[in-house]
């Protein structure tokens, strides 16, 4: 574990680093002219400054698109190799990494789970129409519970839960088997003090736009891990209850299998889009807190769609 966690340091200290070694997929084609329509969008919807991010200084937009509508991957984004602080998007990989050992035979989707203290955090529902309690100390639910509710209603209790059931060196390694490099999982969604020991000094986590959209090309193409797996994590994110973000922004019978995250300063929506005729996969990290940045995310949202059906109207 203190090993681990030094790795963590280093890969921290050395964040300046960590954009320039960011490397783009082969199987992707980069496209600078997609690229530079998303760099106007941005422009227009005035995400294209520098922000104040408080202590942890001055952040500009994450931004990855891949357009799926044709016959081959096509990349754009807007600094996609940047890191930024995910909030709750980082909760998909947790899933990933619990649905792997399921489909390993190391657990099952029934199995019990007693929920303890440090790990039932919530005070309130991050969507507050949800039907479902809060967790509770002493509470037995299943695996599948706490996934659909870590995923669906981004609830920060059974993020902590399925994070110990999946170990974070385990989370970590199948990361970083993807090529995935500084965007590990290092912390709970908790206060410091109350961390496992060697997490509590570890970097925050971080993830940038091109990883998030990776990992969701991944789930499109049944290789994220496996098939099963794949489609188990599609299943969970088209059941996202948070509409508000870059949902917002799309047709009327569109499809959108996405995870969000928000928290301070930074608002955060990766996905993969689909009507049946136009698919792309759009990841975006924006460091400004959710009340400014829902109404741009939107119009950003509505302009990509756009772009991508013109690019494919015949």
């Amino acid at each position: 574990m203190k090993s681990l966690a030094a790795m963590f340091a280093l890969l921290f200290a050395a964040g300046a680093t960590l954009a320039q070694n960011v490397k783009i997929p082969s199987y992707f084609t980069v496209d600078p002219a997609l690229s530079d329509s998303l760099r106007e969008f941005v422009k227009e919807v005035r995400l294209d400054s520098t922000f104040d991010v408080g202590a942890d200084g001055k952040e500009k937009i994450s931004l990855a698109v891949v357009d799926l509508s044709g016959e081959t991957p096509v990349l754009g984004g807007v600094n996609e190799g940047s890191f930024l602080y995910p909030a709750s998007v980082y909760k998909m990989f947790v899933a990933m990494e619990v649905l792997k050992e399921i489909s390993e035979e190391d657990y099952n989707l029934t199995t019990p789970y007693v929920v303890r203290f440090p790990n039932a955090v919530d005070t309130q529902k991050e969507i507050s129409w949800d039907p479902r309690p809060l967790l509770q100390n002493g509470d037995t639910v299943n695996i599948n519970y706490l996934l659909d509710l870590m995923i669906t209603r981004s609830d920060n209790s059974a993020a902590n839960c399925l994070i110990d059931v999946a170990r974070r060196d385990s989370i970590n390694s199948t990361i970083d088997s993807y090529g995935w490099y500084g965007s590990e999982v290092t912390r709970k969604f908790l206060s410091r003090d109350v961390e496992d020991s060697a997490y509590r000094n570890i970097r925050g986590t971080q993830l940038c736009a091109l990883h998030a959209a990776d990992f969701m090309y991944r789930i499109y193409t049944n290789t994220l891990v496996n098939p099963w797996v794949s489609m188990e994590m599609k299943a969970l994110l088209g059941r996202q209850l948070d509409t508000t973000k870059l949902s917002a922004g799309l047709p009327r019978n569109t499809m959108f299998y996405h995870k969000t995250g928000w928290w301070s300063y930074w608002t955060n929506d990766v996905g993969i889009v689909d009507n049946g005729r136009i698919r792309y996969i759009v990841s975006c990290f924006v460091p400004v807190e959710e009340g400014e940045a829902g109404p741009r995310m939107k119009v950003l949202s509505r302009d990509i769609f756009r772009l991508i059906e013109r690019r494919h109207r015949n």
